[in-house]
């Protein structure tokens, strides 16, 4: 067999993204056979897949956009195991490509999305991919759409938080600033709901029970706990619905309030929160 050069180790590299020596021992194997390299490289993927599938992913990359039309937004969580290979630009940018598929492809479903063709091949099948490169277990851990006449997409520095949100008009010549606020709020403050009648009934029978073990736990009387705990019911509804919440530019007026001033129409009709956080 003729010897492995360079230029065949950066062909295989270039196509695959493995590694500069992984490239090279799969060349020598495949006895420089570059389809039977590259068939290499994914059983080594598919092996490491494997191997690590007990592992806790609880890193990633967090991203979040809209279409080209605004009227749509989008968020995916590709988790990994480490920070350093989260903070690893192939691996962001091959967030990013899953994520635009995601806006291409308006996939109703996380698995629906995991199935979608990226580059001739799965999704699920580029991730298997990606763990052969990167040595780790890697999976899409959420997917999120929300639609409205105005969507915002907000993805904080680091990429550990993407908020998302749709609004109910396009409008208002300050919409495009009061939508920013808004996906900020969401991203700075984790609200669990719109507003009080959106928020799960297990929730909210949670914390009923929660203020009345606190109250009894404080030695309060027994006639006195439900009225103790919707009063603290009440106090979570504030702090953990979006509207209800303080505004986090201004914290003499609610987000609801900072709608209003908008417009007396303008309301949030969606909105999601990935965090790896």
């Amino acid at each position: 067999m003729s010897k492995i050069t360079a230029t065949q180790v950066n062909e295989l590299r270039k196509k695959t993204g493995a590694g500069m020596m992984d490239c090279k021992k799969a060349l020598v194997e495949a006895a420089g056979d570059f389809e039977k390299a590259t068939d290499i490289l994914r059983k080594k993927g598919q092996k490491l897949a494997s191997s690590r599938a007990g592992r806790a992913a609880n890193e990633g990359v967090v991203l979040g956009t809209t279409n080209a039309t605004k009227n749509k937004a989008f968020a995916v969580m590709l988790n990994c195991e480490t920070d350093f290979v989260a903070q690893n630009q192939d691996v962001i940018d091959f967030a990013g490509d899953i994520l635009q598929l995601a806006v291409d492809k308006e996939p109703a479903t996380l698995e629906e999305l995991k199935a979608a063709d990226l580059n001739g091949r799965t999704v699920e099948e580029n991730i298997t991919d990606m763990i052969g490169k990167t040595g780790e277990k890697m999976e899409l851990g959420s997917y999120e759409m929300v639609t409205g006449e105005k969507a915002f997409a907000y993805t904080h520095p680091g990429n550990k938080i993407a908020a998302i949100a749709a609004l109910n008009k396009s409008d208002l010549s300050d919409i495009d600033t009061i939508g920013k606020d808004v996906v900020m709020q969401i991203a700075a403050m984790a609200p669990v709901a719109i507003d009080k009648d959106d928020v799960d009934p297990v929730i909210v029978e949670k914390e009923i029970e929660i203020g009345k073990d606190q109250a009894r736990q404080e030695g309060k009387p027994e006639e006195l706990l439900e009225k103790i705990a919707m009063g603290k019911l009440n106090k979570f509804f504030k702090e953990s619905t979006l509207i209800n919440q303080q505004f986090i530019k201004d914290s003499k007026k609610t987000v609801g309030q900072m709608l209003q001033a908008g417009d007396k129409g303008l309301m949030v009709v969606d909105f999601k929160r990935l965090s790896l956080t």
